[in-house]
């Protein structure tokens, strides 16, 4: 069964900074890319990150500066710090990630969401 398990949400206060981290677990070769999504309330999901390699990322204009994922591969992990937070940040947060398997089959998984508050 392969998973990705996300932490790190939570209630922060406006201008304040949270770090989110998914772990993918189960029978992986490797990871060919992971990234970060998020929903708010009434509107689409929408992209956020994703990286490749440490010298490959791609960021939304809206997290752009405020944001950085990172990629620890020892631990099948991916970051993103969240910093100088604003309400409109206020959304269910997704990790997804495109998984090659030990039977060297590729997939793609989204984690289960984790919520980050933030008031103002």
């Amino acid at each position: 069964q392969v998973q990705l398990v996300e932490s790190g949400g939570g209630l922060v206060q406006a201008g304040g900074s949270l770090r989110l981290s998914c772990a993918a677990t189960g029978s992986i070769f490797s990871i060919n890319a992971m990234g970060w999504y998020r929903q708010a309330p009434g509107k689409q999901r929408e992209f956020l990150a994703s990286v490749r390699s440490s010298t490959n990322t791609n960021y939304a204009d809206s997290v752009k500066g405020r944001f950085t994922i990172s990629r620890e591969n020892a631990k099948n992990t991916v970051y993103l710090q969240m910093n100088s937070l604003k309400p409109e940040d206020t959304a269910v947060y997704y990790c997804t990630a495109v998984l090659i398997l030990t039977s060297r089959s590729t997939i793609a998984v989204w984690g289960q969401g984790t919520l980050v508050t933030v008031s103002s």
